[in-house]
């Protein structure tokens, strides 16, 4: 037997699975500042690479919030790996107040080089974004979704030494954290549970 249900009409359970079923996700830890230069930074677990050449990411906001109004005025952002280390502190940039989320939430900035918005600094992996699109998601039937994509060029990568071994990223060291399924689920990468396969020429 299977669970059938229409979204339109509701999922009928006690949390919507479609974001738990598409999971784990990484996070989008968007750092921007507006147009008088005042900091932003908050979490997007709807977030993704998109692009090799030119390495293209993107974002989806569920309203217009301050991160998206931001990109739209400045056409820049960086995106920061939220390591383990920074879960809390992560967790803590979620809120919807009137503040800088880098003050409130204790976290130290580092300058970009490419970009005017500033990166974690104990993130072990920055990126340094351009705006490319900003998109209006739509339904079906062609009607406002409520959501806005954002997507942006990789302008500039920061990477510690320790993730990198033998000149190859390595995903266990930097730890990432992964939205899961449920209103608190978040899960980590464990070495034990790697698996390697070569796609077939």
């Amino acid at each position: 037997m299977t669970y059938f249900y229409r979204p339109a009409d509701g999922h009928g359970l006690p949390h919507d699975p479609f974001n738990a079923i598409v999971a784990p996700r990484p996070i989008g830890w968007i750092a921007t500042v507006d147009a008088q230069g005042r900091h932003n930074l908050a979490p997007y677990s709807f977030f993704n690479a998109l692009n090799y050449r030119p390495p293209l990411i993107g974002f989806s906001s569920n309203g217009w919030k301050d991160t998206v109004a931001n990109c739209e005025a400045t056409g820049e952002f960086t995106w920061n790996l939220v390591s383990r280390a920074q879960a809390e502190q992560m967790n803590a940039t979620s809120t919807t107040a009137a503040v800088d989320e880098f003050e409130a939430a204790g976290i130290l900035t580092a300058p970009s080089l490419e970009v005017e918005p500033p990166r974690v600094a104990a993130s072990p992996v920055s990126f340094e974004c351009r705006v490319t699109q900003i998109i209006d998601l739509q339904t079906s039937a062609g009607a406002f979704a409520g959501s806005r994509f954002t997507v942006g060029e990789v302008v500039g990568v920061h990477l510690e030494e320790s993730v990198l071994v033998d000149g190859v990223f390595d995903t266990v060291v930097a730890d990432p954290v992964l939205r899961g399924g449920g209103p608190t689920a978040y899960f980590g990468i464990d070495q034990a549970l790697r698996f390697d396969m070569r796609r077939p020429d």
